[in-house]
């Protein structure tokens, strides 16, 4: 059999059953409406930013141009105490889904990082709030949650703590150093219920 023949079976072979579905121009197709899509949504978010988060510059030559953002997402993964995983979301954009599809939902405020710890008699909540000063943050305790927020022309941050029991927030003690808060509160004494004891005949 001449090498060629040989070598031409063999690729028919091999050949992936999507290229024999779809031809090199079909591909391009496909691509090109990848890239429209894509284009579409990038447009819709940058439509829906809030104004703080649009800034326009003028060039040395006179043109105008605009810049979007900043627009932060990460998140950070701990095991907790009952050993099952603990997920926790920073920035100012929030994936979520609406009527079925994937949306972006942006927010002018940032929201920190942020780690709870939990002892016997103490919860403590860490949060990463950079390049701000100790004057800018404002905290805010109830018995359920903690707030944080910063709102400064530099920076924008904001996040509602649910705690993990009932705390007592006028215990509250608190420092900010090198961009790292450190809040201590301490857990609500739970109060044995009021009543008088029965005899029973």
């Amino acid at each position: 059999m001449p090498e060629e023949d040989w070598r031409s079976k063999r690729f028919r072979k091999r050949r992936l059953p999507f290229f024999d579905r779809i031809g090199f121009r079909d591909i391009d197709d496909l691509f090109r409406e990848m890239e429209e899509m894509m284009e579409r949504e990038f447009e819709d978010i940058f439509k829906r930013a809030p104004r703080e988060l649009v800034q326009e510059r003028t060039l040395p030559d006179g043109t105008k141009v605009k810049r979007w953002g900043p627009f932060v997402y990460g998140y950070s993964m701990t095991v907790g105490p009952d050993g099952r995983p603990q997920v926790r979301e920073f920035g100012n954009i929030k994936p979520e889904t609406r009527m079925g599809r994937p949306k972006v939902n942006i927010k002018k405020e940032r929201e920190p990082l942020v780690d709870v710890l939990e002892t016997d008699g103490e919860v403590k909540v860490i949060a990463e709030l950079p390049g701000v000063d100790k004057e800018d943050i404002k905290l805010h305790g109830t018995e359920n949650s903690l707030n944080i927020s910063v709102d400064t022309p530099q920076r924008k941050y904001y996040k509602e703590i649910p705690m993990p029991v009932t705390i007592d927030p006028r215990q509250a003690k608190s420092r900010y150093k090198n961009g790292v808060l450190e809040v201590t509160v301490h857990k609500e004494k739970q109060e044995k219920p009021k009543g008088e004891s029965i005899e029973i005949e």
